[in-house]
């Protein structure tokens, strides 16, 4: 939970992912700590209390976009990860600036959707079987007065079925399972009896047959939902929610539901009940009150590539994805309402995260108004060869553990020796200087590249043990990077 992280305790989790950047990981800490600190204050000040947005400067591959992912897991936060340059001015098209708030609506609703249902999996599970014994046992189930439905007290029957394809016992026939399923055979002895009480017998064997898995493999009739691609797509600029209509669901409601007549096996059966029973046992309404409240007290929007909506002041003419962009952003950013198709969410307490590189324009370029509504401001520094070291063995998902588990499923153990792991980060280093600064990005290309042969032919040589120093690194990568053209291209 957000109280039981302190501000020191985050930037440790953070530090086991990101390497460096020690102001921006508290930057970031600190303002996910005032959360919860605001919660805990009188509520007649805790609306009062506006988030205090922050602005990441940093080249590209120095750990922003990362920063802000990781910072949202930590607290399970709604996360939405959008770029500025998508959106363009009202009138013009392009994604309107107000969709960012309604697709984290939509994926926080799916998110508690998701969790809400695996809370209920035990009661469903205990549905979908039910309804998995009326398939293998039609007509089972008891009346109001008793009887069974479809069963004749005169009747008596003797059958042997074979359930080698399918479990699909007559409707009419009241059926008692004397034998479980013979190894040699397979087959199940089926004995009729008059008494309502051996139909419940032969239910509770099927079920102990069930849960024991024995019927896995079997066939049984079902009508599965279709998954036919939509006819209609609708694209809209401003969104239909304004209407308080939404087209797809209306036009879906008017659509017949599409099911298909299928044979599945007793184990997809349950799977596909089971999901079935779950989505019905949530209650949609109680799912959509707590998304809202979700998105409105703990949403956090990552606005990347901000730079490239802020204005250098040297171009002239309409500026469709510039100021006009900053223009609608600020009302969202300031704290607005906007209508959904769960209703009217307000912004006013959603930590906006702004990220962007700023080589041509600064953050002075952004309007005065936009620019108070994101007071704290970070420049997170480039990368060297020590930090690239780090990154490449410290975090938990470091490249080369990547690369080591990856091959280990060929059969292969590979090993990089320490002064390997030097030339890969002094090479990094050197690429980034001459050509393009990519900042962390640069590992993937160099590791790729370097590891191209082995990843080739590894499936021919399984059980080997390579390792990789740093004259193993010079032979496949020195040629490229003295060829400073050819290494402007393939690096």
């Amino acid at each position: 939970m957000m109280k039981d992280l302190k501000p020191r305790e985050i930037v440790e989790k953070l530090d086991r992912y990101i390497i460096g950047q020690k102001n921006a990981k508290k930057s970031v800490a600190i303002a996910l700590r005032n959360r919860w600190r605001r919660k805990q204050v009188s509520e007649d000040l805790r609306d009062e209390i506006a988030p205090k947005n922050i602005i990441l400067i940093g080249s590209t591959g120095v750990g922003k976009t990362e920063i802000a992912r990781r910072l949202a897991n930590l607290t399970d936060s709604p996360f939405y990860k959008v770029e500025a340059s998508k959106f363009t001015e009202v009138g013009y098209v392009g994604r309107d600036v107000e969709s960012m708030i309604r697709d984290l609506v939509e994926l926080t609703v799916n998110n508690v959707k998701a969790k809400q249902q695996e809370a209920v999996q035990e009661k469903a599970a205990t549905i979908a079987e039910e309804r998995v014994l009326d398939l293998l046992l039609p007509g089972s189930e008891a009346k109001p007065n008793g009887s069974i439905a479809g069963f004749e007290p005169d009747g008596q029957y003797e059958n042997e079925i074979d359930i080698n394809n399918s479990v699909n016992f007559p409707t009419n026939i009241a059926t008692e399972i004397i034998e479980s399923i013979q190894e040699s055979e397979n087959k199940i002895d089926i004995v009729t009896s008059k008494s309502d009480k051996n139909i419940s017998s032969t239910r509770e064997k099927l079920r102990k047959m069930l849960k024991a898995g024995k019927l896995d493999s079997r066939l049984v009739d079902m009508d599965v939902p279709s998954r036919a691609m939509p006819m209609i797509e609708i694209f809209t600029n401003a969104g239909m929610e304004e209407m308080g209509i939404n087209m797809k669901d209306m036009l879906g409601s008017m659509m017949p539901k599409n099911t298909k007549r299928r044979k599945v096996k007793v184990s997809e059966a349950m799977k596909i009940l089971c999901q079935e029973e779950a989505a019905h046992l949530v209650d949609m309404e109680k799912v959509t009150a707590e998304a809202v409240e979700l998105v409105e007290q703990s949403g956090i929007i990552f606005l990347d590539e901000i730079d490239k909506v802020a204005g250098n002041g040297g171009s002239h003419g309409p500026e469709v994805s510039r100021e006009g962009v900053q223009r609608d952003l600020l009302p969202i950013v300031e704290g607005s309402s906007v209508p959904t198709r769960y209703g009217i969410v307000k912004t006013d307490h959603i930590l906006f995260i702004a990220s962007g590189a700023f080589h041509v324009s600064k953050p002075s370029d952004l309007i005065p108004e936009l620019q108070g509504r994101f007071p704290i401001r970070v420049e997170l520094h480039s990368l060297g060869k020590d930090e690239f070291k780090r990154i490449l063995t410290e975090p938990k998902n470091a490249l080369i553990l990547q690369y080591m588990a990856l091959l280990r499923t060929e059969g292969v153990e590979i090993e990089f020796t320490d002064d390997a792991i030097d030339r890969i980060a002094a090479i990094a280093v050197d690429v980034n200087d001459r050509t393009e600064n990519i900042g962390a990005r640069r590992l993937h290309t160099l590791m790729e590249k370097l590891l191209e042969d082995i990843l080739f032919e590894v499936p021919d040589t399984a059980g080997d043990k390579i390792i990789v120093d740093a004259a193993f690194v010079d032979g496949q990568l020195m040629e490229i990077v003295k060829d400073e053209d050819l290494s402007r291209y393939i690096l």
